[in-house]
This record gives structure tokens, sequence and C-alpha cells, in this order.
């Protein structure tokens, strides 16, 4: 069991993503699809930590409380998941390079439990950051 592990996050779209954006983004149906973070059976182990309980999630970018879900697709090890979304945002290279889209692949990751931490709604989220 270690504090922390080292995990390659990726981000994109998601069918339950875009079935909650429809519902509207302030509501807690886009919390549940986007405020989570996928990861695998393995990596739940070395972190010591249990299914659906929260995690905080840092790169050299931010950091940001999310709930902690077995990933759909796999096995993995050592790459996780979150939905695009400002969850995601919080903790990926906002860099564009010019194009106007920031890299939404392989940003490495240190995560760690945060089960005394709430996930925070989309706009209280987007509130604190500002």
């Amino acid at each position: 069991m270690a504090d922390s592990i080292t995990l390659n996050l990726i981000t994109g779209r998601s069918i339950q993503q875009g079935v909650a954006m429809e519902k509207g983004k302030n509501k807690s149906d886009y919390t549940e699809a986007c405020g989570i973070i996928e990861m695998d059976p393995v990596d739940f182990k070395r972190l010591g930590a249990y299914r659906n309980t929260n995690v905080r999630v840092t790169s050299d970018y931010g950091s940001v409380v999310v709930k902690a879900v077995e990933a759909t697709q796999g096995p993995h090890p050592g790459v996780a998941y979150i939905p695009m979304g400002p969850w995601a945002n919080a903790v990926i290279n906002p860099n564009t390079y010019g194009v106007g889209m920031p890299t939404f692949k392989g940003t490495p990751i240190q995560v760690s439990k945060a089960t005394n931490e709430p996930v925070l709604g989309s706009i209280q989220l987007v509130q604190k950051l500002v």
C-alpha cells in the first residue's frame, strides 16, 4: 500500500458524459459521469483504495478530487481515464501549442486517497479554479 501512485492519465469523450451533458452541466448526473477516474484493479490494490471512494489526482498543472471507479476497458495497469470536463481540465496541460486544443493524453499524475474530501460539482469546481 502506497500513500500515492503514479499513473498515466488519458481523457476523452464517453457516452455517459454526453448523456449527462444534455441534461445540464450543473446537474448531479454530470458530476457522476465526469467527476470520476477509471482505474485498473491492480492500481486500486497498489494504492490500497476501495472502489467508489474519493481520490485526489495531482499533476504538474493542478489537483482535483474525483471518485475512483473500476475501469470499464482493460486491463490497463498504470493507465487512468477521466472523461473530458472540468475535472480532467484541472489536471491536464493547458498549453494548446497554437491549435486551440490541449493535449488530452499522456499526463503523468499522482493519485492518493481522499476519503474525507468531496467531489465538487462542476460549478463549484470552476469557481474554485478561477
